[in-house]
C-alpha cells in the first residue's frame, strides 16, 4: 500500500456521507480539508489552514479551531446553494453576511461575469474575508458594514465575541461614539454603489438583522431578480420571518424552501421595473 493510499484510508470519514464528501470536492481537496479537520482542535486558534474546491476558482483559508470549516463544509461540501444551480446568468450578486468569503467565492466561481458586492461587520471575518476574495480582484467589491434599514450606526454584540462563534455576528444600534461602531448600509445603497439597475442574486444570512432589515421600506425588493435568505428567530434571535413575508407578500415571487434557506424567485409574470 502506497503512503497515499494508506492516508486516504486512515484519514476516511466513517459516515454515510463519505461518498458525497468525496464527490462534491474532488479527491485531492477532500484529503486536504480532512487533514485540517484533523489539524483544527490540535493547534493554536488561528493558525491558518488552505483548503480547495473545484467549486472555488482559487485557494480558501480557514482560521483553526473556528467555525470556518463548518462553513465551508456547508458551502462545498454540503452545497447549500446548489438550489441556485438553475440560474444561467447573473450580473450582479450581492452578499450580505459573507463571513469569511466562502458564499462569495462560490458565487464569483460560478458566475464569472458578474460583479459581487460581499458584506461583512466582524473586522476578523472581514480580514479573512479580504485575503480569501483578493485573487477575484475588480470583480468583487468588499464592504465593512452591516445591513439595515435605515442609517444607523451598529456594534457586534457581546453575545456573539470569541472563539468559535464567527459564524453567529450579530449587531445592535448604538451611538455614534461608542468603540467599535459601524456605519450601516442598505440595499439601495448597495445597489447604487454597484453602479447597476438591478440585483440578479441576493444573498442574507445576517443572523436576525432581517427582522430589522424588511421592517423598514422594502421597495428596493422591486429590484431584486432573486433572494435567498437563512431566516432566524426566537429564542436566540428577533422574529425574523414575520416581517419578511409581509414585505414579500404582492411582490411578484415564488418562494421555495431548501434546507435552511428560504429562495425568492420572480415570476416571470411579475412586473419589473425599468
Amino acid at each position: 500500500m502506497t503512503w497515499f493510499h494508506a492516508l486516504r484510508r486512515r484519514l476516511r470519514p466513517r459516515t454515510r456521507y463519505r461518498a458525497s464528501s468525496v464527490g462534491a470536492l474532488g479527491v485531492a481537496s477532500w484529503i486536504r480539508w480532512r487533514i485540517a479537520v484533523a489539524r483544527s482542535p490540535r493547534i493554536p486558534y488561528g493558525t491558518p489552514l488552505v483548503l480547495t474546491s473545484r467549486l472555488a476558482r482559487f485557494p480558501l483559508l480557514a482560521r483553526a479551531g473556528s467555525t470556518d470549516l463548518r462553513v465551508f463544509h456547508q458551502i462545498f461540501v454540503e452545497r447549500e446553494y446548489a438550489p441556485l444551480d438553475d440560474v444561467r446568468d447573473a450580473s450582479l450578486i450581492i452578499d450580505c453576511g459573507a463571513n469569511v468569503g466562502y458564499s462569495s467565492a462560490y458565487f464569483a466561481t460560478r458566475f464569472p461575469a458578474a460583479a459581487l458586492v460581499a458584506v461583512e461587520p466582524d473586522p476578523g471575518n472581514f480580514d479573512l474575508l479580504a485575503r480569501n476574495l483578493a485573487p477575484y480582484g475588480q470583480q468583487v467589491t468588499l464592504v465593512r458594514s452591516a445591513v439595515w434599514s435605515r442609517p444607523a450606526h451598529l456594534v457586534l454584540t457581546e453575545r456573539t465575541r470569541g472563539a468559535g462563534r464567527e459564524w453567529a455576528r450579530t449587531v445592535e444600534e448604538c451611538e455614534a461614539e461608542r468603540e467599535g461602531a459601524l456605519v450601516a448600509t442598505d440595499v439601495p445603497a448597495l445597489l447604487a454603489r454597484s453602479g447597476r439597475d438591478r440585483i440578479s442574486i441576493l444573498k442574507m444570512d445576517v443572523e436576525g438583522a432581517e427582522a430589522e432589515i424588511f421592517s423598514g421600506p422594502c421597495e428596493w425588493l422591486d429590484r431584486v431578480e432573486l433572494l435567498v435568505i437563512e431566516l432566524h428567530g426566537p429564542p436566540w434571535f428577533p422574529d425574523g420571518a414575520t416581517p419578511f413575508h409581509a414585505a414579500m407578500d404582492g411582490r411578484g415571487f415564488e418562494l421555495q424552501r431548501a434546507g435552511e434557506l428560504t429562495i425568492a424567485r420572480r415570476t416571470p409574470a411579475a412586473t419589473a421595473l425599468p
